[in-house]
């Protein structure tokens, strides 16, 4: 082999190599993982516009569609992301399953409490949701009496349809249901992300767990402010009959 073939292959051989280890599969799990926190961080502040009233958080969801080519440019990095972190983890998954000399090693370093035991399982339980969610609100097949309505100035009535949608029991009790479980897969998996990335050491890496579970039951309790203050308390009864 020549030396120009040898040095144009080498970054394939080394790219490949790469992410087929272990290390490069974890470091993807990880970067993807942050886009996805990002975006959870970013969406919950727009949904939290819905506490100021039905312009506000209808200009933001105006705002959006008027802006369509950065929201598909999100949506496409986004759809990227959710793949590539499905992709590898199951990965990772099967090849821990299929290193039977270093199940034991694994479980005990790597699986020591009950998040980290079930955060695959509860990993492909909050995709489910996240697609409910996207059937209900962006697709309109739940609730498809509620997917086309409109303010006086044509635009998306997305406060009314929240509205309605949360006074639903069993649509309030699903949507608990399923942010208690993506507060529980990241209540490990960030703190993980520290460790992948070789930011955290033995002493560091407790307090990043902390910060893990923290910012994921916050996370927790925005979310499902916004059900439980429509169905509890009557958030909207003043607009919305």
């Amino acid at each position: 082999m020549s030396f120009s073939s040898a040095v144009t292959k080498a970054p394939k051989t080394f790219g490949r190599s790469w992410m087929s280890s272990s290390i490069g599969q974890k470091t993807i799990v990880a970067l993807t993982g942050i886009v996805l926190i990002l975006f959870v961080f970013g969406h919950l502040a727009g949904n939290l516009t819905i506490f100021l009233g039905p312009d506000w958080i209808n200009s933001y969801a105006q705002h959006l569609r008027d802006w369509s080519p950065l929201l598909w440019t999100v949506r496409v990095i986004l759809i990227l992301a959710v793949v590539l972190h499905i992709y590898f983890t199951m990965l990772l998954w099967n090849s821990a399953a299929k290193a039977t000399p270093q199940k034991t090693v694994f479980r005990t370093q790597i699986q020591t409490n009950v998040f980290s035991r079930t955060i695959r399982l509860s990993g492909l339980i909050v995709f489910a949701f996240v697609v409910f969610h996207l059937a209900h609100f962006t697709w309109g097949f739940v609730q498809p009496q509620y997917a086309h309505l409109n303010t006086g100035e044509g635009h998306h009535d997305v406060f009314t349809m929240m509205i309605y949608g949360f006074r639903n029991p069993y649509i309030v009790a699903f949507y608990i249901l399923g942010l208690a479980l993506l507060s529980f897969h990241l209540s490990h998996g960030i703190g993980s992300l520290f460790q992948t990335l070789g930011l955290s050491n033995r002493t560091l890496q407790p307090f990043f767990n902390a910060i893990g579970r923290w910012i994921a039951w916050i996370l927790f309790l925005g979310y499902v402010s916004i059900p439980l203050s429509i169905f509890f308390f009557g958030l909207g009864k003043d607009f919305v009959k």
